[in-house]
């Protein structure tokens, strides 16, 4: 149990200063320190939902294919000469 009051401690002695200086910095530092919106209304403007359903049913089948080609790569190469 004092371990992890201990534990507790040293998480909030970690934790709190960076927080303390934040709310010490005025609203100019903080505009300078944020990245400047890329002009759509998405997060990092990656795109649409959609657009993220369409990449990620594309991965598995790129991973697919890469996975089969390298089956056959290995299948095909020559074996490693002894020693």
């Amino acid at each position: 149990m004092k371990t992890m009051f201990f534990v507790i401690g040293v998480g909030a002695l970690i934790a709190l200063p960076p927080l303390a200086a934040m709310a010490q910095s005025t609203p100019e530092q903080v505009a300078q320190a944020t990245p400047a919106p890329t002009g759509t209304a998405h997060a990092g403007g990656g795109g649409s939902h959609s657009r993220h359903l369409r990449h990620r049913a594309n991965q598995s089948r790129e991973r697919a294919r890469a996975g089969a080609e390298h089956m056959r790569q290995m299948r095909m190469a020559p074996a490693a000469p002894k020693t």
